[in-house]
Formats: C-alpha cells, sequence, structure tokens
C-alpha cells in the first residue's frame, strides 16, 4: 500500500499548467470555476506570445522554462498541455521535484514511456492524474451507470463512430503536429478519449485489428482509420474514425447492443441520448431528456469535474478516477491498434512489449 503526503487541508490546492495552447483554456476555465480550492501560480511556454496571453487571462506568473517553474513556484499539482510526446519526460522531471503531475491525453505516444511515467511517479510517491474529462459528461455518467447495474444482460456489440474534421491548417499550426514522436494520429489525439470507452464501458479487451490510412493530409500519422475489437466478455465491435468528414465535425458516437438493452449516444460529442431502450423500467430512464447537452465543443464539459476529484483526492476526501494505472490501459489499446495496422496482423493484449 502507497502513503502519499499528507492531505492538504489548511489552503487552497496549488497549480501550475506547462503548455498554454489550445487544450489549455479549458484547464484555466476549470481551476476559475474551482477558486474556493484551487489556484493556478504558474504558467510556462516556450512560445513567448501564448506565455503573455496565459499570464494575462489567469494573473499567474509566467515561466520560460520547466526548470525554472519547479525551481520557483509553489505548485502541488503540474499540469501538462503539452505535445503529447513530451509528457514522459516532463513527467520523470517533475515526479523527481516530488510534485504530483496531471497530464492530457494521451498520456504518452509510446507504451515504454507510460509504464515509465507510471514507475517515476511511483518511486516518487507522488500522484499521476491523466484526465479523462469526457467519463464525466453526464451523457456517458448514464450510460456507466446502465451497464453496470448489468441493465444490458450479455453485451453482444458495440460501435464508435468519430467523424470530425481537421483541416490541413490545423497540422500545420504547429511542428508537432501531425507526427509520430510528439502528436500521434486520429486516433491517438482527435479520438482519444473515445478508444479510452472501449475499456472503461465495455470491459478488458482481447484483442484488436486495425487499419490506418493517411488519405488526404499532408502528415506522417493516419487521418483515417478502423478497428475492430474483440472482449474477452466475448462481445464483438468497432471503431470508425476520420478527421476529413466534410464540411465540419459531424458525429462522435457510441452504439451499444445488448441481450436487454439497446442504447445509442450520438450528436458531435457522444452529448445527445439518441436511443435508450431497456427490458426492464429504472428511475435513470427518467433522466435521458436532461443528461443531453448542447455543445460547440467536442471536448464536452467534463475539465471542471474532473478537477474535482482531482481536489478531493489531494483533500483526502476521494480516490483518484484516473491515475496513471487506468492511463495506461487506453494507451495501450492505442499501440496494439497502430501495431496490428503496421503489422497486418491481429493483436492481442495485454501486450508483452
Amino acid at each position: 500500500m502507497r502513503h502519499f503526503p499528507d492531505a492538504i487541508l489548511d489552503r487552497k490546492i496549488r497549480f501550475a499548467l506547462l503548455g498554454c495552447g489550445r487544450i489549455a483554456q479549458n484547464h484555466f476555465s476549470a481551476i476559475a470555476q474551482h477558486a474556493d480550492d484551487a489556484e493556478l501560480v504558474g504558467v510556462c511556454d516556450i512560445d513567448a506570445r501564448a506565455l503573455d496571453a496565459a499570464a494575462a487571462l489567469t494573473g499567474a506568473k509566467p515561466y520560460a522554462s520547466l526548470r525554472d517553474m519547479l525551481a520557483d513556484a509553489s505548485a502541488d499539482v503540474f499540469v501538462l498541455t503539452t505535445p503529447s510526446g513530451l509528457h514522459a519526460q516532463e513527467t520523470i522531471e517533475i515526479a523527481a521535484a516530488s510534485r504530483h503531475v496531471m497530464t492530457e491525453k494521451p498520456m504518452a505516444t509510446r507504451w515504454q514511456d507510460g509504464l515509465r511515467m507510471v514507475k517515476a511517479c511511483d518511486d516518487a510517491n507522488v500522484r499521476l492524474f491523466v484526465v479523462k474529462q469526457n467519463r464525466r459528461n453526464a451523457t456517458i455518467q448514464l450510460l456507466k451507470r446502465a451497464i453496470d447495474q448489468g441493465r444490458f444482460g450479455r453485451i453482444y456489440m458495440v460501435n464508435l463512430n468519430v467523424f470530425w474534421t481537421r483541416p490541413q491548417a490545423y497540422y500545420d499550426s504547429a511542428a508537432w503536429r501531425g507526427t509520430w514522436e510528439f502528436d500521434g494520429g486520429a486516433f491517438m489525439n482527435q479520438a482519444s478519449h473515445y478508444v479510452d470507452l472501449l475499456d472503461w464501458l465495455i470491459g478488458p479487451i482481447e484483442s484488436v485489428q486495425a487499419y490506418t490510412a493517411t488519405l488526404a493530409r499532408n502528415i506522417e500519422v493516419e487521418d483515417t482509420g478502423v478497428i475492430s475489437v474483440r472482449w474477452r466478455s466475448g462481445a464483438l465491435g468497432s471503431m470508425n474514425v476520420t478527421m476529413l468528414t466534410y464540411p465540419k465535425n459531424l458525429e462522435g458516437s457510441i452504439t451499444i447492443i445488448g441481450e436487454k438493452g439497446t442504447v445509442r449516444l450520438g450528436g458531435v460529442a457522444v452529448n445527445e441520448i439518441q436511443h435508450w431502450a431497456f427490458s426492464e423500467p429504472h428511475e435513470d430512464d427518467l433522466k435521458v431528456e436532461q443528461a443531453s447537452y448542447e455543445t460547440t465543443s467536442v471536448y464536452g464539459f467534463g475539465h471542471p469535474l474532473y478537477y474535482d476529484n482531482v481536489i478531493k483526492v489531494l483533500r483526502g476526501e476521494a480516490a483518484p478516477e484516473t491515475d496513471g494505472r487506468e492511463g495506461l490501459k487506453s494507451l495501450e489499446t492505442l499501440i496494439a491498434a497502430y501495431m496490428s495496422a503496421r503489422d497486418g496482423k491481429r493483436v492481442a493484449l495485454p501486450l508483452d512489449c
């Protein structure tokens, strides 16, 4: 049993954020919504304009390097919203300074890097939080409860679609985008939260078979792909992903077909419950219309709820919903899919590499 540092009870939880780009804005907003319990004390970016803008927006002290921020900032948790390929080394450096780590998805772009991150935080006796904010959205929470309550009976088939668009200008906006080393492709980057649902909702995966393609964008990685999945329960399923949908994001959906129930969550980001049918009624059925929500963002509204859990963990009031080991589950599925597409064969889990 690991024993973490004492709970923080007498002051606000202090956060510092590294990487002031696109997704950082969600973190700034989430921390601001928890102003009674959390504060942002430092921001860091190698891009001076992005750093100045973040400091002006949040009032946090700006730093030009992680080393400087580690040496000066009094943060309890360092938040990584940097390119994914940098997460491993940054986590190891932060853990060595005895600070907790919160990393955006995916936690790493390589399987061994993910393992290194977990080990570094274990060795330093600090927390590693992996952001999976989509789990906290109301539609997904209602679906998760139905599964946990056994309302589907045996699950037979599962299908996920992520039909979004990312123009060439998106990839050209930063040199790291669309690269294997720092980003990963449509599965690892844009659809990462949907890959997470494969294990978290349905259960352990037995094997995957995948095809990936770069059909239209001038990038190293895939802009389109498909995965066939067999779960240990015997259920079968598929995941279809493309960043080439014309003219804009169309669909982020999951359909589950079971012995005693069928559910489809759709909309642009699983934000609408479009079909909800079970053989036995339940009080949750009355919450279906309320759970659906309007969104113009594929991120949903889960970041503040994710921070709520992190704050409660550091207060000693809750267990972490997605720690490093939980984060490894979706990374393992991603790596298995890429191995399958590369080698043209089925890949069984768990990985033995």
